[in-house]
């Protein structure tokens, strides 16, 4: 029976580590006992020099997914690939995931696919500073939030006065 594993490797490794692992279960003939492997990993957008760009992030770096049927063949295959430190559970013995947890991670990497998450997240009452726009350099209060529209609603003093202000992600940073 096929399980969902979680393998942890040297961060940065992952790529690597993935590849060996597809690869080699086909060279070595149990290709069908290794089915999947997933990095988790997300879509994120950020606006640099005025230009939005979309990056990929690893959410757990240093961690790949793997769907098998775990045996002494694929435990020793896997445990001996350069960059794998071993397999999360406790003892000598992997534990599987829960089905549902790893919707949860599948789930949440096609999701940024489609519509990628912010860089920096935000919470209501945090403390900004305004990097670009008409109030550069002004610091101000979250009131409120719009993430599908990536904008917040800020009280900034000016003039001694609050003043509520409707900025985008990429202009302010976290103080």
């Amino acid at each position: 029976m096929k399980n969902w594993y979680v393998v942890h490797t040297q961060t940065g490794l992952e790529d690597r580590v993935r590849t060996v692992l597809l690869s080699g279960a086909i060279a070595q003939g149990f290709a069908e006992a290794i089915t999947k492997v997933v990095i988790p990993t997300e879509q994120i957008s950020e606006v640099r020099s005025g230009k939005k760009r979309v990056s990929e992030r690893r959410f757990f770096p240093g961690y790949v997914l793997v769907e098998m049927d775990l045996n002494d063949i694929t435990y020793s295959f896997i445990k001996n690939i350069p960059g794998v430190t071993g397999f999360l559970g406790a003892g000598r013995k992997p534990i599987p995931l829960p089905p549902g947890e790893v919707d949860n991670i599948l789930k949440r990497t096609e999701e940024t696919k489609l519509k990628p998450s912010p860089k920096t997240i935000f919470s209501k009452g945090e403390q900004i500073r305004v990097k670009e726009g008409p109030f550069m350099n002004f610091n101000g209060t979250i009131d409120d939030i719009h993430p599908e529209k990536g904008k917040l609603k800020v009280s900034i003093s000016i003039f001694g006065r609050s003043t509520p202000v409707e900025l985008e992600y990429w202009q302010v940073e976290k103080v």
